[in-house]
């Protein structure tokens, strides 16, 4: 196989559909390794499928994802389960588990994915949990006891369980208020400077994506329409990123409105 030097992921000729419905068409993609990629579209342009297929969870129709130059396969496999040990995953809700701690929600991949005993797995999830800023006193609550930000930064904990090389960030500042989505653009950042991680993201947030990150893809119905670096968005002239990094209700995107009852 040829060595992908310098791309930590390799999506080619990816497409998906549900029923007659296709979501994605042809994406092709190279996530540069050690950098933060940013994924960007209007609603429903297919950025949570395609993330979820990254992350094994919706196997493609056609085409393939390649992680280290090995295929992602669908969730479950052994193949699979072994990649992923790798990736830190936080998902756009949050995906904590209501009946565990926080603790137990943390280390919730080395208890059952790494075999650690549950002693080491909450030092180790302490340690996480000071990462992102919360105490130690935090661990033993439940996620219901925390507010909508100290959840999110239960959720990052838990990504970074296990030093990932390879972070995957589903909206990670969706619902906050602008002081506390700097905050946790300002956490990820250290944090992933600690571990040295790759991260692929998905955000809404256009200041967010244009400052946080270094390269950035957009989709629209499922295609490919712009791949660059950050800095060269202005000057691109492409009519679908200008449009939606500046909310202008003028260019190619049309509003999708939503019919009355």
């Amino acid at each position: 196989m040829e060595e992908n030097t310098g791309i930590k992921i390799r999506i080619a000729g990816l497409s998906k559909q549900f029923g007659s419905k296709r979501v994605l068409s042809d994406v092709n993609l190279d996530i540069p390794a050690g950098k933060k990629s940013v994924l960007i579209g209007p609603a429903a342009s297919g950025k949570t499928v395609l993330m979820k297929c990254v992350a094994g969870i919706y196997p493609p129709d056609a085409g393939k994802i390649e992680i280290d130059n090995e295929t992602v396969t669908e969730a479950g496999s052994s193949a699979h389960m072994r990649l992923m040990q790798s990736v830190g995953v936080l998902f756009q809700q949050g995906g904590l588990f209501d009946s565990l701690s926080v603790w137990e929600n943390v280390s919730f991949k080395l208890i059952y994915n790494f075999g650690i005993t549950r002693t080491e797995a909450k030092r180790v999830a302490i340690e996480k949990l000071a990462m992102v800023n919360l105490p130690a006193n935090t661990a033993d609550l439940l996620p219901a006891q925390l507010s909508g930000g100290m959840q999110k930064r239960v959720g990052i904990a838990r990504a970074l369980a296990g030093d990932p090389s390879l972070l995957l960030l589903d909206e990670p500042t969706s619902g906050l208020d602008p002081i506390t989505s700097s905050a946790i653009n300002k956490l990820i950042n250290h944090c992933i400077e600690g571990i040295g991680a790759t991260v692929f993201s998905i955000t809404s947030d256009m200041a967010a994506a244009c400052t946080e990150y270094d390269h950035l893809f957009m989709l629209h119905d499922g295609a490919v329409v712009w791949d660059g670096p950050t800095g060269e968005i202005e000057s691109s002239g492409n009519p679908y990123v200008l449009q939606l990094i500046h909310g202008s209700r003028e260019g190619p995107i049309k509003m999708r409105l939503m019919a009355r009852a």
